[in-house]
């Protein structure tokens, strides 16, 4: 129920964004709006108030703005209130106005998030430095060992953290270009990262140089006989190296009543310290609380508002570079979620709490205001590629030449849909199961 609810708002508010958007340029530059709805098909519930029906209508996956006069195969009186009757830079306010007004949102809605304070991975920002390589990864196949600086991915430069998983997540399953630095030369790589989890996220098996830390010993229990501190950082657990205090956890908790080696940086000095878990039900704990290292901001309502907009700049690139590696084929069709999955994420986001869900909202806002914006007959995009070539060509295309535009880009549109809602349905185990060419 939470799932249906989450989704329904979601939905519902970036609809009604869209529309809205389309509304008031409409009215602005005097378009009479026939019908508002948010939804389509039979209409639930209507109200009519001046010239427009207000309606929600039984198919939540979207909605519209019916303009008078604005379908050339209907019958036309060539009133001024008609939308083409008006210029085509009026229509193209009109029809601009929805997909600004959803990335207007993304930003309003992620400076929201970000006021609200954030915690994030200390080592987000850094420079990409290996710390660790997995054995049998993609990388320890093609040598890339601790100690090296990823410097590009697939020819796109990388300073952070942050954006080489971002490069490399986008490109699973796809031989691609790496260049990193080592020992002050620079080294070209041919690597294919891995498909990982039901989303395709690429991986090729490097982690960076960090470590988890103790911040508390529990007095009595193995961990404080043995002499661990707070603020020791642990570097490994019987040779094997520690990045996250999840791996921490992993490590210590199948040897409940056996001796384990713990390898710390205390104060720059390493050391070895042999521990042995005590049982707990059927897991071994020692007695500590451990943490990563992370940075903690809460900016003021106009950093915010500059980090939102920062933010959702580097997004919208990233989007573009999407769309165009989707074109290329040099990213997978899997990685495309559609009404289903955007609802198991509604309701994850949403047990989350308002802001998890918000800066879920905030994402989809800015997907579908720049997607709509695409030259693909049917969307806002298409009706102003159209509006372009007819200005280009000084004249207004036939009824039937548009026909056949518009019918080329809902065929395109259907395809989509099917594959996104394949998508959606091969990520749920049980039908997954019924898959025999899977």
């Amino acid at each position: 129920m939470i799932t249906l609810l989450a989704f329904a708002f979601v939905i519902g508010v970036l609809v009604f964004v869209h529309e809205f958007g389309h509304f008031l340029m409409a009215r602005r530059v005097g378009v009479r709006v026939v019908t508002f709805s948010l939804g389509f098909g039979p209409k639930l519930l209507k109200t009519t108030r001046g010239d427009t029906e207000y309606c929600i209508s039984a198919i939540p996956l979207g909605g519209y703005v019916k303009m008078a006069g604005d379908n050339p195969e209907e019958e036309r009186s060539g009133a001024p209130d008609e939308f083409l009757s008006k210029t085509k830079w009026q229509r193209f306010q009109v029809l601009v106005m929805g997909p600004a007004m959803n990335i207007l949102l993304a930003v309003v809605l992620l400076a929201i998030v970000l006021m609200n304070g954030a915690t994030v991975p200390a080592y987000q920002d850094q420079p990409p430095v290996v710390g660790t390589v997995a054995a049998g990864s993609p990388a320890a196949t093609v040598g890339i060992q601790p100690g090296d600086r990823i410097l590009s991915v697939d020819g796109n430069r990388v300073d952070t953290w942050d954006a080489f998983y971002t490069a490399v997540g986008t490109h699973a399953n796809r031989a691609i270009p790496i260049v990193v630095l080592r020992h002050g030369q620079p080294i070209s790589l041919q690597i294919t990262p891995q498909g990982r989890t039901e989303f395709e996220i690429g991986e090729i098996g490097v982690l960076p140089d960090v470590h988890p830390f103790i911040q508390s010993v529990l007095p009595g229990d193995p961990a404080a006989r043995a002499g661990l501190q707070p603020g020791d950082v642990v570097i490994a657990v019987d040779g094997k190296t520690i990045t996250f205090a999840q791996q921490l956890s992993a490590a210590i908790s199948p040897h409940a009543g056996e001796p384990v080696t713990l390898t710390v940086d205390r104060h720059g000095a390493r050391r070895d310290v042999q521990v042995t878990p005590k049982p707990q039900g059927k897991v071994g704990l020692i007695g500590v609380t451990i943490g990563d290292a992370v940075k903690t901001f809460k900016p003021g309502p106009l950093q915010a508002i500059g980090l939102s907009f920062e933010k959702n700049y580097q997004y919208s690139i990233l989007i573009g570079q999407t769309v165009w590696g989707l074109i290329t084929r040099q990213i997978s069709a899997k990685q495309l979620m559609g009404p289903v999955a955007i609802a198991q994420l509604s309701g994850e986001s949403a047990r989350a709490g308002w802001i998890a869900l918000f800066s879920l909202m905030a994402s989809i806002s800015l997907n579908l205001g720049l997607l709509n914006l695409l030259p693909i007959p049917v969307l806002d995009g298409g009706h102003i590629f159209v509006m372009l070539l007819e200005g280009i060509a000084r004249r207004d295309f036939s009824v039937r030449v548009k026909e056949k535009i518009f019918l080329a880009g809902f065929a395109f549109l259907m395809m989509l849909m099917v594959t996104v809602i394949y998508n959606d349905l091969t990520r749920i185990p049980w039908i997954d199961r019924f898959l025999p060419w899977k």
